[in-house]
């Protein structure tokens, strides 16, 4: 079996995802990365999320930490948040990133809800729920170029 670590692995396509199917993968993996901006500088954190509704992507943090004070210094404030699932021997996979406003969740309910759903899974307090509305969603899927291909001469 050719692989990364032998120098034979074929070349790789990149398939662009629609906003369904970058969303349907985001919904089957639990973590991903959170970029947002500290000091005028981009910081990213990785973070457990869910989507809720298909489309709303919900995150748990401390009241302390650096993404509740971006979020809750600017109503508006845009951040990113990216998922993948690659694998680092036959580099297939895909990866997505959603662009949107990143909101303080203050409703109780939905709290209380997320807070059920939404185990972290870090040691200490998560008192605050962030939700990111997707505005963009984009994503790419890596694939074996000869078999890309010859599903498209198919």
């Amino acid at each position: 079996m050719s692989g990364f670590l032998d120098g034979e692995l074929p070349p790789r396509d990149t398939i662009q995802l629609t906003r369904e199917e970058a969303l349907r993968l985001l919904s089957s993996v639990s973590y991903g990365r959170v970029v947002f901006t500290r000091e005028a500088l981009p910081a990213i954190r990785p973070v457990n999320h869910l989507l809720d509704e298909g489309e709303i992507i919900v995150v748990r943090t401390r009241l302390t930490s650096r993404l509740t004070s971006a979020v809750r210094a600017d109503a508006n404030v845009v951040v990113a948040y990216e998922a993948d699932d690659i694998d680092p021997i036959q580099q297939l996979g895909w990866s997505v990133v959603v662009t949107g406003i990143a909101r303080t969740v203050t409703d109780p309910e939905r709290v209380a809800r997320y807070e059920r759903l939404l185990r972290p899974w870090v040691n200490g307090a998560m008192d605050t729920v962030v939700a990111i509305e997707p505005a963009l969603v984009t994503g790419i899927r890596l694939v074996d170029a000869s078999e890309n291909a010859a599903e498209k001469s198919a």
